[in-house]
């Protein structure tokens, strides 16, 4: 009975620490990927940093540089990124280069 038990403390401890956490993030990650709005900066799963320029149910397309327009599957979408976390060289919302110092 004890080894049964143990087998079955083990399986829920595994659960609680692998399934349960990694359910969460796909959750979320399919919860930011339907709320994309047009304009927002986004950092692709490929590292790609772009702005969605228009969406659809399945695609968007996301301008990578002055004039560069791609089209990706908005599950491609890794991550909004915040203004203040853009890397240095990523274009403004505008579709700008930063300024150099």
């Amino acid at each position: 009975m004890v080894p049964v038990l143990t087998l079955v403390g083990f399986a829920l401890l595994l659960w609680l620490l692998l399934v349960r956490p990694q359910a969460r993030r796909q959750r979320e990650l399919a919860r930011m990927q339907s709320s994309l709005e047009v304009g927002d900066e986004v950092m692709l799963t490929s590292g790609v940093f772009g702005i969605v320029r228009t969406l659809d149910d399945t695609v968007a397309q996301v301008e990578i540089a002055d004039g560069v327009t791609i089209r990706v599957a908005r599950a491609a979408v890794g991550q909004v990124v915040p203004g203040d976390e853009r890397p240095d060289d990523a274009p403004t919302a505008d579709g700008e280069a930063p300024e150099e110092n």
